[in-house]
Formats: structure tokens, C-alpha cells, sequence
């Protein structure tokens, strides 16, 4: 391995809890939550223990904070497409699940954050779990309320359908037991969406 003495490290550039965060992140989603220690993130965010403490209180309130950063990414793509698509609420829908479908790839050899957070924390009143379940609670009121303004008939059904969907289409490239995961689920959402039109409504759910 060739020494780092000689030249800056691009890690060491970033703030400090910038760094601690970003270690955190890879070393989670490449290892696991209970696999890796204090240690292990204070090495590779170049820092050390006493400044990981310095910024987070407990291991757990770490693994909180990336979770909460996740979930806010995840959420700003609801923000994202209202934007792009305004007034068209159905396209609003298949925005959210098209960045889905791009993303499966990179679920496929790391797996999605929550999913596999979900696994390692089954105590529910560990807080990491609790930011998990808030923001899939906001997700799904989310998407209630745009199959309500794109006119879907039963909007807390069909919301639910596409929520499993989106996270049974995770689950699969993870395990990779369904090919061309993308492309399908995106048919089964239009097909969702498709159905759930009132009888002679031929706008699109939503869309001009």
C-alpha cells in the first residue's frame, strides 16, 4: 500500500463531521451496522474516537444521523418531481418510481440503506429504527396524497400497492431472484396507476 505521508488526503479536506458521516456510510453499507466499530470509522474518516464522541453522542445517534440524511435524499425526490412535473400529480408517481427503478442497480451489490438497517436493529425503540419508520410513514402520506389529487379511486389503496412495489422490487435485485427489475416495475405502477382510474377517465391519472 503506498503511504499517504507524502501527499494531502482528500478525506482529511472535508470537515470533520463530514468525514465521520461519510465513513460511516461506507463502512455500514459495505459491512453492516453491528460489524463495525468506532474504531474501524475513526480510521478510515482519519480521525479519532474522542472526536467521533465529540460530535455524536453514542454509536447509535451516528448511525441515526446517516439514516436521517438518507431519508431526507429520498424525500427531496418527492420535491423534485412536484417541481417537474407541477399539476400533473400522475407523473409526480412515476417520477418517485422511475428514480426507484434507476437506482435498483446500486441495490444490487449494496443493498437498500433501509431494508438492511431494518434487519440489524429489531429493537423498534432504537432510534435509528424510529427514523426508518418515520420517514416510510411520510413517504406513504406522501403518496396518498398524490394518488388524491391525480383522482385515483381508493387513494390510501393504490398507495399502498405501489409502496409494496417499490419496496418488493428492492428486495428482488437484492436478492436478485427477478430480472429486469426496473423495466417491470415500472409497468406494474403504470398498471396500478391504470387501474385505479375511475371508468372512463382517460387523462392519465392526473396527467394532461
Amino acid at each position: 500500500m503506498a503511504s499517504t505521508a507524502s501527499r494531502p488526503s482528500r478525506v482529511a479536506k472535508l470537515p470533520p463531521r463530514e468525514r465521520i458521516l461519510d465513513a460511516a456510510e461506507e463502512l455500514f453499507q459495505s459491512e453492516g451496522i453491528r460489524q463495525v466499530g468506532v474504531q474501524a470509522i475513526a480510521d478510515r474518516a482519519e480521525t479519532t474516537k474522542m472526536a467521533i464522541y465529540r460530535h455524536f453522542e453514542t454509536k447509535d445517534a451516528l448511525v441515526a444521523e446517516w439514516l436521517r440524511i438518507v431519508a431526507a435524499d429520498y424525500q427531496a425526490v418527492f420535491d423534485r418531481v412536484e417541481a417537474e412535473y407541477p399539476d400533473r400529480p400522475g407523473e409526480q408517481i412515476l417520477g418517485v418510481a422511475r428514480f426507484i427503478a434507476e437506482g435498483l442497480p446500486a441495490v444490487s451489490y449494496r443493498g437498500c440503506p433501509f431494508i438492511n438497517s431494518l434487519a440489524e436493529l429489531p429493537d423498534r425503540s432504537h432510534p435509528a429504527r424510529q427514523v426508518i419508520e418515520q420517514h416510510k410513514e411520510r413517504q406513504l402520506r406522501r403518496l396518498v396524497g398524490l394518488c388524491v389529487r391525480a383522482g385515483l379511486s381508493d387513494p390510501e389503496q393504490t398507495a399502498a400497492e405501489i409502496t409494496f412495489v417499490l419496496e418488493g422490487a428492492q428486495v428482488s435485485t437484492q436478492n436478485g431472484c427477478v430480472d429486469r427489475t426496473g423495466d417491470r416495475l415500472m409497468r406494474i405502477i403504470e398498471g396500478i396507476m391504470d387501474r385505479s382510474r375511475p371508468a372512463g377517465d382517460a387523462s392519465g391519472a392526473g396527467t394532461p
